[in-house]
């Protein structure tokens, strides 16, 4: 008995903070949605081979809307079922934890045989990227100033390196003269000093984030997917419990 209760409150604060975290990501894709047309302008003024490939991007706050809604129904299920001991609850609890977990799996399974698959499609957004630096950055205020900011931001050069701005407008109009986020501070950043300055493309610095804080993602996915099992086995205890004490 003391056991049943102590899993029905473990139970109701899980689910409670699950409850939450639904609302709080139902709320933001709400909200991108409602507000994710000066967005949508921005990334695809100037390129227009991109436009209906960056359109979908307007999609993520469907699939946060999803899953805000998701998490809301689960957590709801789990807070309600535990308190009043409702087998069908917990069941379609169960049911639902059950099918995400096995779409992860699934997805994990399918990222790591299809990896070429993922090189081929990082190859053809590089083309598309540096096109986008060559055709518009110097002339496309808007595109100009998202590379500014991102190369700022990441103390980083183009998508690879300094050559990406070999045939831009910006060099061209500037007699030669590469952005000053290509070379050491207080020089005049010619082709020859950003060569010797030898700044990392803003690619390698996303990829190198990425592997620094490998270790942390990882956690975060294992931890994921322990409470998801750990949900799973409380709820069908629950559900076993609330059998015994009908019959």
């Amino acid at each position: 008995m003391c056991c049943s209760s102590f899993l029905k409150v473990i139970m109701f604060i899980f689910n409670g903070i699950i409850f939450l975290a639904g609302v709080a990501i139902l709320a933001v894709g709400i909200w991108a949605k409602v507000d994710s047309s000066s967005l949508m302008n921005i990334l695809s003024t100037g390129n227009a081979e991109l436009p209906d490939k960056v359109f979908q991007m307007d999609y993520v706050s469907y699939v946060f809307i999803a899953v805000g809604s998701v998490l809301l129904i689960m957590g709801f299920l789990g807070c309600c079922g535990a308190i009043t001991e409702s087998k069908c609850m917990l069941l379609t609890f169960f049911s639902i934890v059950l099918i995400i977990f096995l779409v992860e799996v699934a997805g994990a399974i399918v990222l790591f045989v299809f990896s070429d698959l993922a090189d081929t499609l990082l190859m053809e957004v590089e083309g598309q990227v540096r096109a986008d630096i060559t055709d518009n950055y110097g002339s496309n205020k808007d595109v100009t100033e998202v590379w500014n900011s991102t190369m700022n931001a990441f103390q980083c050069c183009g998508y690879r390196n300094y050559t990406d701005f070999d045939n831009s407008q910006f060099v061209a109009q500037n007699g030669g003269v590469y952005p000053d986020q290509c070379c050491r501070p207080g020089s005049r950043c010619s082709a020859g000093e950003a060569a010797s300055s030898n700044v990392d493309g803003c690619f390698d610095k996303l990829v190198k984030l990425l592997e620094d804080n490998a270790v942390i993602v990882a956690g975060v996915a294992v931890g994921i997917a322990a409470l998801e099992v750990a949900a799973m086995v409380v709820s069908m205890i629950l559900y076993c419990n609330i059998g015994k004490k009908s019959s």
